[in-house]
């Protein structure tokens, strides 16, 4: 009785593990096209993956490389400071903190990484950082999968600022006069708890009584 019982439920889910499919990807003889699954939809958009403006996640106008931030990046100190965070780690490893192309990576051997302080690359459109990042550039693999569009752009944002204050010909005066006192003193860019406070029309510092 108890062997008859074995053999039913044993039999049974065999047949749940030999039920009829196919495998992804495999042919099937059920439709003329030999294709098991069917194509999507003509214009299908996969939800979260509509990527309306192109130019956010290709950095291009059509086939040419853009010179501006999408309309949806706004530029701010956050966004250079996170490009700044990013770019030390995606980026310095091969092209250093100041953007030479001499990182660590470089030094223990690796194929030298492109100089961003070079004049050729000081005067590429910011849709070229962009696109080297999504897609890759000679020994540079791409960086799509690790680093979002957002954050591409942020430093590409970054290398631009980092351009400005490395490359030469530059002077104090490209500096906004408000901020000039503040090179080369740490002090000013950080002054102590209490000082620096902008006075108020009544003399004394904003926030006090």
């Amino acid at each position: 009785m108890f062997s008859l019982l074995a053999l039913g439920i044993a039999g049974c889910r065999q047949d749940m593990h030999n039920q009829p499919k196919y495998v992804p990807l495999r042919s099937g003889m059920f439709f003329a096209d030999g294709r098991s699954a069917r194509l999507q939809v003509p214009f299908t958009v996969a939800r979260g993956h509509l990527n309306e403006d192109s130019y956010f996640y290709t950095g291009k106008i059509g086939v040419a490389e853009g010179d501006r931030l999408p309309a949806d990046v706004v530029l701010s100190v956050e966004l250079v400071k996170r490009g700044q965070e990013r770019f030390n780690i995606f980026c310095a490893p091969c092209h250093s903190r100041v953007g030479d192309g001499n990182g660590i990576i470089v030094q223990r051997g690796y194929k030298k990484a492109g100089n961003l302080l070079e004049p050729r690359l000081v005067k590429a459109p910011l849709g070229h950082f962009f696109e080297v990042m999504t897609n890759g550039y000679g020994a540079m693999p791409e960086y799509a999968s690790q680093v979002p569009p957002e954050d591409r752009w942020a430093i590409a944002t970054y290398i631009r600022a980092l351009q400005l204050s490395q490359a030469t010909g530059q002077s104090v005066n490209d500096v906004p006069s408000r901020m000039r006192d503040k090179i080369g003193n740490p002090q000013a860019q950080h002054p102590p708890a209490g000082e620096g406070e902008e006075a108020s029309e009544t003399g004394q510092p904003e926030g006090s009584k």
